[in-house]
């Protein structure tokens, strides 16, 4: 739900802001209304700021050292530039290493040789040419016709010198200088990298300091661009400055600010003010409040639709996925994550999600791709599995189909209930038509299904329905406008409703279809496997069974994934949102505080 606010107008002497926003920052609990970017020469160096920290952080975890690395010691210095010119040094060493290695690579099959001697020789018009063939493309008989001599040869190549005259295929450029001299430059080489990587151990052990000064920086740059929000007044004498906190934090917001001396003035905050938005739901919806702000946040006259898409894009997810096994290798996998940091907090919404896949897929009855109704365990209860067929077409399909239903219903209920309270009843008449005539026949049509109601009985309710439903689209839709054009308007907006209704619906076959085609798959790479594995009587065939199964269903899993969250973000983001009406175009809740 979205949590209300309350609105702070500040006013203050002209130079007393910077007072009162280090009191809000060290309070934490309400949001100045200020720029998110820079706005200034200061504001962008303090931004530049947070950004090389931020910078500096990622390259110092971004690599890997030696197990043995022990921490060096090093002049005691600033932070920040200690950490960028380890960098630069690092960087400049390890392209350094990596040119003398590919020389040195270059340069063992000549072994040692004085340059000068070649230099000299080659003034003396003895030039000395260097040659690389492949070992059956050399010749025996150019050793009698030239001077010619192998230096050394590996499993497929000769390397060989001609002194003198030359018309040898294979010639590359002399080296200009020796095995040994390459070496000891990279020895040298290796030595500075491993005091450099003493000194990134080092580093390492203050990241935690790092990560300070990182949110040190970002409290400084959100500290001045609220002071930049400041609105002058009254010929600079005064600055007026408007902040938000949530309603359930007056009394705590008001006895700071009482405490301080400061003057305000307190009132609810209104959709005209365009307060931020704060989302106020328990810890499992608060998983998938990432999936909403990806869409945008509500208006404050909205709703938050953050408890729907938890729950049905968990279940999309799920019949997407379709497989026991995947469900229980993303519980493994989001367990893991919870030790990266850079991603441990997506960690409780994939294990989440996993174990929604195992409870779905067990119901649809499949595990790896292997059907396990037929398993004899479960032959006791297999009347709770999804039926390979309900009234002659596939189970999947039509519970595809249902749960397509279920979920526009519900999005046109809270569309009725959303315009009622914000618009009143009179004019959400339409709305409520609509809702009823669509809502209305889908329940009856399921109560006549079930046989409770006769089909006498059924014509006469869904002939009222249709009755009372016409007379809020038609004529009333907008009771402030002429009788005729809202008819003209709600003959549109019926082929508009039927037309779109249908595709919405229709939409829902892909949970059926990335269901489907993912059990293919991992079914092939089942099948595949098997026929590599014949009978099972050659051990050697069983470890190409399991390579050939175990990468088969990695990239099955990794490719149904991908389907399972575009796809179900597809369904929430057009269709529910559609048909409920949802408009983003609310802000995130941002307080000034001293934590990032």
């Amino acid at each position: 739900m979205i949590d209300r606010m309350t609105k702070y107008s500040f006013i203050l002497l002209n130079g007393e802001e910077g007072a009162l926003l280090d009191q809000l920052q060290q309070l934490g609990l309400v949001d100045i209304t200020r720029s998110e970017k820079a706005v200034d020469e200061e504001s962008s160096k303090l931004s530049g700021e947070v950004d090389l920290i931020q910078g500096l952080i990622q390259g110092i975890k971004g690599i890997s050292l030696p197990e043995d690395t022990k921490p060096l010691t090093y002049p005691e210095e600033d932070l920040v530039r200690l950490v960028g010119g380890t960098l630069m040094h690092y960087a400049d060493i390890q392209a350094k290493v990596a040119a003398l290695s590919k020389e040195e690579s270059a340069m063992e099959h000549w072994g040692h040789f004085d340059p000068d001697v070649l230099r000299k020789l080659s003034e003396a018009g003895v030039p000395v040419h260097f040659h690389t063939l492949p070992a059956k493309q050399f010749k025996q008989e150019w050793q009698e016709e030239y001077a010619l001599d192998v230096i050394s040869r590996d499993k497929d190549h000769l390397y060989f010198v001609v002194a003198g005259a030359d018309g040898l295929p294979g010639e590359v450029t002399a080296p200009q200088r020796d095995a040994a001299a390459v070496n000891a430059d990279l020895q040298k080489a290796l030595q500075a990298q491993a005091t450099l990587q003493g000194i990134i151990a080092a580093i390492k052990e203050r990241l935690p300091e790092l990560e300070a000064k990182k949110r040190s920086a970002y409290a400084s740059l959100d500290r001045y661009l609220a002071g930049q929000a400041a609105v002058p007044a009254a010929e600079n004498t005064i600055v007026t400055l408007v902040g938000y906190a949530p309603a359930d934090c007056d009394a705590t917001v008001t006895r700071a600010l009482e405490d301080a001396g400061v003057f305000y003035l307190q009132e609810e905050a209104s959709v005209d003010d365009r307060p931020p938005i704060r989302f106020k739901n328990n810890k499992f919806v608060k998983m998938f409040e990432v999936l909403t702000d990806m869409y945008g946040r509500p208006e404050y006259d909205g709703f938050d639709p953050t408890p729907f898409i938890a729950v049905f894009f968990m279940l999309f997810f799920a019949l997407c996925m379709g497989d026991m096994g995947y469900g229980l290798v993303l519980i493994v996998v989001g367990l893991l994550l919870r030790k990266v940091e850079s991603f441990k907090s997506l960690a409780p919404l994939v294990v989440t999600l996993g174990g929604a896949t195992v409870v779905v897929g067990f119901f649809l009855h499949t595990f790896f791709s292997i059907d396990i109704a037929q398993w004899e365990c479960f032959a006791g209860i297999r009347g709770i599995f999804l039926p390979d067929e309900i009234a002659g077409y596939a189970g999947g399909m039509v519970l595809s189909l249902i749960i397509g239903v279920v979920h526009l219903c519900l999005a046109m209920i809270i569309k009725a209930i959303n315009a009622v309270r914000v618009h009143g009843f009179d004019a959400s008449l339409g709305t409520l038509g609509w809702t009823l005539l669509i809502v209305g026949g889908v329940v009856v049509g399921g109560i006549s299904l079930t046989g409770v109601m006769s089909s006498e009985v059924t014509k006469w309710v869904v002939i009222a329905l249709g009755v009372i439903s016409a007379i809020g689209i038609f004529p009333l839709n907008n009771p402030k406008r002429n009788k005729l054009a809202n008819v003209g308007l709600g003959l549109w907006d019926s082929y508009q409703m039927v037309t779109g209704l249908l595709g919405d619906v229709l939409s829902y076959l892909r949970l059926y279809a990335l269901g489907l085609a993912g059990s293919m798959l991992g079914m092939a790479f089942n099948d595949m496997g098997n026929m590599v594995l014949g009978d099972g009587s050659n051990p050697i065939l069983w470890v190409f069974f399991i390579l050939l199964v175990l990468i088969g269903h990695t990239l099955n899993i990794a490719m149904c994934a991908l389907g399972a969250f575009v796809h179900p973000l597809r369904l929430n983001f057009l269709e529910f949102f559609k048909n409920s009406g949802y408009e983003a175009g609310g802000r995130k809740f941002n307080p000034l505080t001293n934590n990032e």
